[in-house]
């Protein structure tokens, strides 16, 4: 049985490796951002993450080197992220035994 990503929307874990797939995708218009990719195929997040990992690549890994505009999506769109998971109890401070 090939296993389904929940979607950024349903995952009960707050801002998972996929998320940040999911939300890098989004930063960059890879995908909507209406996308939380609920349903995907891991492979289909794989592909999803190699794009994601190009598109990266081209600034060097760091949000500080973003153009402004991709910069500003980039806040507005984690702060929101950030916000949504801390809202149904994500702690970014606990480790995943917590």
């Amino acid at each position: 049985m090939d296993k389904k990503y929940v979607g950024l929307d349903q995952d009960r874990h707050g801002i998972t490796q996929l998320g940040r797939v999911v939300l890098d995708a989004r930063v960059f218009g890879l995908i909507p951002e209406t996308q939380d990719c609920a349903g995907w195929s891991l492979g289909q997040m794989q592909v999803l993450m190699n794009q994601v990992e190009q598109k990266w690549d081209e600034y060097g890994s760091l949000p500080s080197h973003l153009p402004p505009e991709l910069a500003a999506r980039h806040t507005r769109i984690y702060a929101e992220a950030i916000a949504r998971a801390k809202s149904k109890g994500w702690n970014a401070e606990l480790d995943d035994d917590d």
